[in-house]
């Protein structure tokens, strides 16, 4: 298939340029190229390229800059995706499309199906949620992706982060009380190719929405703390609450998400979060 990918050198699109690379024409939209806040360009796009898919794995993900900057944010998370939508449901062409945990308010205490109630309680989580509903109501087939706490050997992430800080030798303190479960964007790249090939095989019992998150549960303080034992480092670690570390965004204080529906419609597993870091630290 000729695929449209809009984001390329994020932690997504670069999973997605590896793992699709072999089986189908690829085409990457990115900063130079298009700016997805300049909403009239994109349906140009998508008719110049004429593809039999398209995904959009671009969005603003500064979860705290977003608060001072909702309206391009909703630009990029919402405005965006609902003109790829758009762009697509009026070609028949599949989209696929990626969400996020902080839909969610994180008042649970067991992990969120897709059918749980949402009530994001950011900006970045609203313009997410916006860009959902948009998708949903502009594009008859379409598959969103919910995941969560993403993370690669690539770009910038909570990963790269703690291995950057343990360097300088200093203490550190880490959040002890959020939930939630660490992804490998390139596990979530791996679902991304079960969902791909399903709509190549041309099953049309696949659209709809989906959690793909690496399976299990932590804590920020315990994924750093994992972090560190595999790769050898010697740090003084210690937890803290939230409420040590104020963010100018709210995070959810729990966020694990069930893929069971993935599962069942893909016979795609996620791996545990554990496994995943290990063989993502292996390919630094």
């Amino acid at each position: 298939m000729r695929i449209l990918i809009f984001g390329r050198v994020g932690q997504l699109g670069s999973a997605l340029s590896e793992l699709l690379l072999d089986k189908h024409d690829l085409v990457f939209l990115d900063q130079p190229e298009i700016d997805l806040a300049k909403i009239d360009t994109i349906d140009h796009h998508i008719v110049k390229n004429q593809p039999d898919l398209v995904i959009n794995a671009a969005a603003y993900t500064a979860v705290d800059k977003a608060e001072s900057e909702p309206d391009l944010a909703h630009l990029i998370n919402a405005s965006a995706p609902s003109q790829m939508a758009v762009s697509c449901d009026e070609r028949h062409i599949p989209f696929i499309h990626f969400s996020t945990d902080y839909v969610f308010d994180g008042r649970s205490n067991h992990p969120y199906t897709e059918n749980a109630d949402v009530n994001p309680e950011g900006v970045y989580g609203k313009t997410k949620l916006a860009g959902e509903h948009a998708v949903a109501a502009a594009c008859r087939r379409h598959v969103i992706l919910r995941t969560s706490w993403l993370y690669s050997h690539v770009a910038n992430n909570f990963l790269k982060t703690m291995l950057r800080l343990a360097e300088d030798k200093r203490p550190l303190r880490v959040v002890n009380d959020q939930f939630g479960s660490p992804t490998f964007a390139w596990d979530l790249g791996s679902a991304t190719v079960a969902v791909v090939n399903a709509i190549e095989s041309g099953r049309e019992d696949i659209y709809g929405l989906y959690h793909a998150a690496n399976s299990g549960m932590t804590s920020w303080y315990g994924f750093a703390e994992r972090i560190f034992r595999i790769h050898g480092d010697i740090v003084d670690l210690s937890g803290i609450p939230t409420s040590e570390y104020p963010t100018p965004a709210p995070r959810p204080a729990y966020s694990v998400l069930s893929c069971d529906r993935l599962r069942e419609v893909f016979d795609f597993s996620m791996p545990s979060w554990e496994d995943a870091l290990s063989r993502c630290l292996a390919r630094l």
